[in-house]
């Protein structure tokens, strides 16, 4: 394999191209409104298996953009995906992006309840007074406790991006919101992560 001269301004554009040759040839059509959600994780992951298993809610993209172009924020439950996520793009609409996980209040309220740090920052999340994205990269308990609030009738979430990754309870948390009436975009299966959460984030803000 040769290689190829890239400008550093030209590597994503060179890339995104590489992604469509190589979708073609596998004879795979993402709808236009998907695509550049989708070869974005594909993007991130080197892995074309996303091109099967992401999963959108009817008309969840379009609501996702609207969150976002009226100032939603967006609720991580990690720093490594509010750290990949474009704040200044995303404050541009007037929105913020929040990760409550490391906070030692939370830490220290989940270890008094025996409940994850997850949960708790969901629970602080439902509290920000204002429409909220949630962007699950990596905790399923995040996805478990925001449906528990909304079966209880606490909390409904405006959007749920769901892609955590790993193999205890991720594809049953994902499940939960498939099956739901919320919003969502999510990957189908054990697959996923902050880097995916983070690249779904900033394919919705750069289709803006």
């Amino acid at each position: 394999m040769k290689i190829e001269f890239v400008l550093p301004s030209e590597i994503e554009k060179r890339s995104f191209e590489i992604i469509s040759q190589e979708l073609e040839q596998r004879g795979v059509t993402l709808p236009p409104d998907e695509a550049p959600i989708t070869m974005r994780t594909i993007h991130t992951s080197a892995d074309f298996d996303y091109a099967d298993t992401m999963r959108y809610s009817k008309g969840g993209i379009e609501k996702a953009k609207e969150l976002i172009r009226n100032g939603a924020d967006i609720v991580t439950d990690t720093n490594m995906a509010l750290s990949g996520i474009n704040k200044k793009r995303l404050a541009c609409f007037g929105g913020q992006v929040h990760c409550f996980m490391a906070d030692e209040e939370v830490a220290a309220e989940a270890k008094e309840r025996q409940v994850t740090r997850a949960t708790v920052s969901m629970e602080r999340a439902a509290k920000l007074g204002k429409p909220v994205i949630f962007a699950i990269g990596n905790a399923p308990t995040a996805l478990i406790s925001l449906y528990e609030m909304m079966e209880a009738g606490i909390f409904t979430p405006e959007f749920v991006i769901g892609v955590p990754v790993g193999f205890v309870n991720v594809v049953a948390a994902k499940e939960l919101f498939l099956n739901s009436d919320v919003p969502y975009i999510i990957n189908e299966g054990r697959k996923g992560g902050s880097n995916i959460a983070a690249a779904i984030c900033n394919a919705l803000i750069y289709s803006l």
